[in-house]
C-alpha cells in the first residue's frame, strides 16, 4: 500500500498509456461537453483543432483513471483539497497514445494533523515528445507513522 512515506520529492511514477478510443471520447463529449468540435468531424476539421478532438475533461478523466488505477486504489489516500494548474497544452485525437505519469513537486507532513502528508504533484500526458495535458494539485496521504 502506498503511504506518505512512500511519495518523496522528486519521485517519477509512471501511469502507463492508452490510446484514445474515437467512441469513448465521442460518449464522453456528448454527456458532458458538447461542443461542435468535439462531436462532429466536419465541425472539428473547421476549428482551429484541424478535426475531431477530445475533451480536455476527457483528458483529464483519462488521467484520472490512470492515477487511481496506478496510485489512488491501493494508497493511504485522504482526497485532495485542489489543485493551481490545469493546462490543455495541445489538441488530443481519436487513435492518438497518451502516456500518463505524476511527478512528486513537494511532500510534508501538516502541521495540524501531523498523521496526514500533504502531497502536491504535476500530472502529465504525453503524446510522443509533446505534453498534451498538465495539472498541478495536492493529494492527503496518511503516514505510516
Amino acid at each position: 500500500m502506498i503511504a506518505f512515506e512512500d511519495l518523496p520529492a522528486g519521485r517519477i511514477i509512471p501511469l502507463g498509456e492508452v490510446t484514445v478510443d474515437r467512441d469513448d471520447m465521442l460518449d464522453f463529449a456528448k454527456k458532458f461537453d458538447p461542443q461542435p468540435f468535439h462531436l462532429d468531424e466536419q465541425a472539428g476539421k473547421n476549428s482551429i483543432f484541424g478535426g475531431l478532438s477530445a475533451s480536455g475533461w476527457y483528458t483529464a478523466s483519462l488521467w484520472m483513471r490512470a492515477w487511481v488505477d496506478a496510485v489512488l486504489g491501493d494508497s493511504t489516500s485522504q482526497g485532495s483539497p485542489g489543485g493551481r494548474e490545469l493546462s490543455w497544452l495541445t489538441p488530443v485525437y481519436p487513435g492518438d497514445t497518451l502516456t500518463f505519469a505524476a511527478e512528486v513537486l513537494s511532500a510534508r507532513l501538516s502541521k495540524k494533523r501531523p498523521e496526514l502528508g500533504l502531497v502536491e504533484f504535476e500530472g502529465t500526458a504525453r503524446r510522443g515528445d509533446e505534453v498534451a495535458f498538465r495539472l498541478v494539485a495536492t493529494g492527503m496521504f496518511t503516514a505510516r507513522g
